[in-house]
């Protein structure tokens, strides 16, 4: 990076022009406090224009071993961006001795947007979703934490749960009628599994659970244990259970 910044993601140069028709994007993701840390899932679809280009992307990432990221927008850009993010957080706890506290990560990831801001303006943009269990937190109840940006590098703390992507909108309302903030991490998975249903069904750019293809979404936690991936059979297990309430009940 000292010797040939223009290198990392928002300093290469590129030509005039809007390139978001030809990069193929990432879409919803959702992430909800729990009262053991938080909850964030991704579906596994990316889309250019109106071609599928993916279906088994994976777009909700360990950040370290407390946090959690999840990416919407270019999908190329994006996952670079967050392993470069990983790197950054691994160097400085090396480096220092210590992690950065929940706070300062969702700053640093802050700060990398805004050095894509020349990219962004040219269709390229990138919209993370962080969240994370934050160790240095008063109580069990404060220690979840959500964290929403925009492409200029606007932070947000988010209070219960938020959504990212083009199904976010349905995915909002989804968790809005099913939230509570005494849930436990399994109906946290759940809720966060049907939230991606919903969108997928009202959002042509979101990726419903494909039994077909044995394709389900991307589930995280991060708890007091640490980030971790909820086992792939787990969620096949939740969005079989969602997906045959559906076919009793289509609209419930």
């Amino acid at each position: 990076m000292q010797v040939a910044p223009e290198m990392l993601p928002g300093r290469r140069p590129l030509p005039p022009g809007d390139f978001a028709a030809v990069s193929a994007h990432a879409t919803t993701i959702v992430a909800l406090r729990t009262a053991e840390g938080v909850v964030m899932a991704g579906d596994r679809r990316a889309t250019m224009g109106n071609y599928i280009s993916s279906r088994d992307i994976e777009k909700v990432f360990p950040a370290d071993g407390y946090s959690l990221v999840g990416i919407a927008g270019t999908a190329g850009l994006g996952i670079e961006l967050v392993k470069l993010y990983q790197l950054e957080l691994e160097h400085y706890e090396k480096i220092e001795g210590a992690p950065l506290t929940l706070n300062g990560k969702a700053n640093r990831l802050a700060t990398m947007l805004r050095g894509n801001l020349g990219i962004a303006l040219q269709g390229l943009a990138v919209v993370p979703l962080f969240a994370g269990f934050d160790v240095d937190a008063a109580s069990l109840e404060e220690a979840g934490k959500i964290y929403s940006f925009d492409v200029v590098g606007g932070i947000y703390a988010e209070r219960d749960f938020d959504s990212i992507g083009s199904g976010s909108m349905f995915a909002k309302s989804s968790l809005k009628k099913r939230y509570r903030r005494d849930i436990g991490t399994e109906e946290a998975v759940k809720i966060a599994v049907e939230s991606l249903y919903d969108a997928a069904d009202d959002d042509s750019a979101t990726g419903g659970p494909d039994p077909t293809r044995d394709l389900y979404p991307v589930v995280m936690t991060a708890t007091a244990e640490g980030s971790k991936r909820i086992e792939e059979a787990v969620v096949a297990d939740v969005a079989r259970s969602v997906i045959a309430a559906r076919t009793e009940n289509p609209y419930g």
